[in-house]
């Protein structure tokens, strides 16, 4: 346990200095973090506000677009519509959020949950400067969401689950927090089968989005596992060798039974 908490300090360290930087004008991440400038052999982004287009970009208040560390656009993929609820893990400067509530419109709502409060604050600017009305940041954990089961028809998530060390627990809260007949439409990067754990380490950082993430099969089992159906992975682009930005999508069924919060000890 005293290793997981460290590895969360890591991450919210690194999250935390992200967000400084960006209201300070200096900046965005260091190289550790997700987001820090990579290209693949050929040039292309592997992280960040370049993997949204310009048209979305524009949209939105300039620092929501430079705190985008993740590795592609869930909000592209999630196909929202007018008058849902949206949840975001760990929705940083709230890029994603402001961009899902453009699409769930003003009968919708959307929810943004992260644990580092200058993140937060960052994105409470944001909502302010894009006038979004339909938006609520919440503080806590992906472990923990802080808000009743049942709650959301879409959760989304942009290369955040990778970061933590609990992901049942995490697959878990998102399955108890959706309403039945919900889906989720995360981005993520993720593992060839091949790659062990110690593999992965080698490749890259933690909070940098490679050591944590889980392979193609043990992504797929754990949403199994949790009770999702209607599960695919499929993959966009090549983070580092072995390491793949990849599209996850599945369902929680219409008739799953109802569960509780899962509480850490």
């Amino acid at each position: 346990m005293s290793q997981n908490n460290d590895l969360r300090e890591e991450v919210r360290q690194r999250y935390a200095g992200s967000a400084l930087a960006l209201n300070q004008a200096t900046g965005a991440c260091s190289t550790d973090c997700c987001g820090s400038g990579t290209t693949d052999p050929v040039g292309r982004p592997v992280f960040g506000p370049e993997l949204y287009p310009v048209s979305e970009q524009e949209e939105l208040p300039e620092t929501a677009v430079l705190a985008s560390l993740g590795c592609g656009n869930p909000t592209a993929v999630a196909d929202l519509r007018h008058g849902e609820t949206v949840l975001d893990l760990g929705s940083g400067g709230g890029i994603d959020v402001l961009l899902s509530a453009r699409r769930v419109g003003p009968t919708g709502k959307v929810y943004g949950l992260d644990m580092t409060e200058e993140m937060l604050a960052l994105a409470l600017k944001n909502k302010a400067a894009a006038g979004a009305g339909n938006v609520e940041f919440l503080k806590g954990y992906i472990e923990e969401i802080p808000l009743p089961a049942n709650t959301a028809d879409v959760v989304i998530s942009n290369c955040v689950i990778n970061l933590s060390t609990d992901k049942p627990a995490v697959f878990a809260e998102i399955y108890r927090v959706l309403r039945n007949g919900g889906r989720i439409g995360i981005t993520d990067v993720v593992a060839e089968n091949d790659l062990t754990p110690e593999d992965r380490a080698k490749l890259g950082s933690y909070a940098g989005c490679i050591a944590g993430a889980l392979s193609f099969q043990e992504y797929e089992d754990q949403l199994r596992d949790t009770g999702f159906t209607d599960i695919s992975i499929t993959p966009t682009h090549e983070s580092v060798p072995g390491m793949h930005a990849a599209i996850v999508k599945a369902t929680k069924p219409v008739n799953a039974k109802p569960v509780v919060a899962r509480r850490r000890p």
